[in-house]
């Protein structure tokens, strides 16, 4: 007889995140889904005796669904499935990471899907409301049993700015040495001071040595209000070095020295341009497109310039049908085959998130909920 499916609320699900945890769990992902892309279905080799870069993890990963949620403009309904197989995750055998031991040798499998609602206007209610709200459902794979519901807001969010984190050690950082993440100080802009802006400043300040931190807000009080509370944030993390953090009145003083730089809006007009970019120097953009047009945010003359990379080129092939600009690939495909871009590029991460991402990261989280639990037994 089946048990009826565990249920874990947002606040069990935030009391174990980490950006250990998260980050390991969304790079497999990235791997696992450019593996897949290389070579469906590769077992070691591929055609003229190449071996395959990752043989043993893979994704079954359909186009997420949407449904529109009534006549109100910006509300909608998806539904993400995704079945990762053959990964392997370190991170989840203990709350906040270093599970190691046996079990982090062993290759784990999970089928899962996202279920989420856009709601665009729940920022202007009185009080105001997450605009995106998720579940995560995780199956059995041996039986397809419903096992574990799991709140997935705060997975949506950290896993987006996860994929970030991400992309920049591989496709900036990592242009300068096996290790530049951890010895190269960088300036970083947030463009939009919203819920993923706010992730992605404490992201890049938690996971990078961040110099100066720009913000900039089309409402300057919200970017005034988020550099206070990161300020008070990053001086009770115990970081070595707390950023200087500055409000900026335009987006073009904002990005105009950055190396990193940040783009989460709802806006479908261009608010940086090549122009605003400044001297030639090695930039990396990170576009989380959270509108309903994935790119509107970044000008074509910067595309056009740029070595642009995403998280899956299936999914960008649905949702980025009018880009203004070649795609050179997946970033799980630079991790794969060390191709990094070079010293002087711009680079773009155009990032779409994937249900893939979800599944690794919830999978993650109920190991460590469940080691939580086994500890206090």
């Amino acid at each position: 007889m089946n048990q009826s499916p565990v249920f874990y609320a947002e606040e069990a699900v935030r009391r174990v995140l980490s950006w250990t945890l998260v980050n390991e769990a969304v790079e497999e992902a990235l791997k696992a889904v450019a593996a897949q892309s290389r070579s469906e279905g590769c077992e070691g080799e591929l055609s003229g005796g190449q071996e395959c870069s990752n043989p043993k993890s893979y994704v079954s990963q359909p186009m997420r669904s949407c449904t529109k949620a009534g006549s109100e403009p910006g509300q909608m309904l998806f539904t993400m499935p995704a079945f990762v197989g053959n990964y392997r995750l370190t991170a989840g055998g203990a709350a906040g990471g270093g599970g190691g031991g046996d079990a982090s040798k062993t290759p784990r499998s999970t089928l899962a899907c996202k279920l989420v609602t856009s709601f665009r206007g729940n920022r202007d209610r009185e009080p105001p409301l997450p605009s995106i709200s998720a579940n995560i459902l995780l199956f059995n794979v041996q039986t397809g049993s419903l096992e574990t519901i799991m709140a997935g807001t705060d997975i949506t969010t950290w896993r987006t700015a996860s994929a970030s984190v991400v992309a920049t050690k591989y496709l900036y950082f990592r242009r300068f040495g096996p290790c530049a993440e951890h010895e190269l100080e960088i300036n970083v802009a947030i463009i939009g001071c919203g819920v993923q802006g706010k992730i992605h400043a404490t992201a890049m300040c938690e996971n990078f040595k961040v110099k100066q931190l720009n913000l900039y807000n089309r409402t300057e009080s919200r970017a005034t209000q988020l550099a206070a509370q990161l300020r008070q944030r990053l001086v009770n993390s115990g970081l070595d070095t707390v950023p200087n953090i500055v409000v900026c009145s335009t987006a073009r003083a904002a990005v105009h020295e950055a190396n990193v730089i940040c783009v989460a809006t709802y806006s479908r007009d261009p608010l940086i341009n090549a122009e605003d970019l400044g001297r030639k120097r090695p930039i990396h953009i990170n576009a989380i497109g959270a509108g309903e047009v994935h790119f509107g945010e970044v000008s074509t003359d910067i595309y056009q310039q740029s070595k642009v990379y995403v998280d899956s080129m299936a999914n960008a092939d649905q949702e980025l049908r009018d880009f203004p600009a070649p795609i050179v690939g997946e970033v799980g495909a630079v991790i794969n085959s060390g191709n990094i871009p070079e010293s002087l590029a711009i680079t773009v991460f155009q990032s779409m998130g994937m249900a893939s991402e979800d599944a690794c990261v919830a999978e993650a989280v109920l190991s460590a909920l469940q080691s939580e639990t086994r500890n206090s037994d």
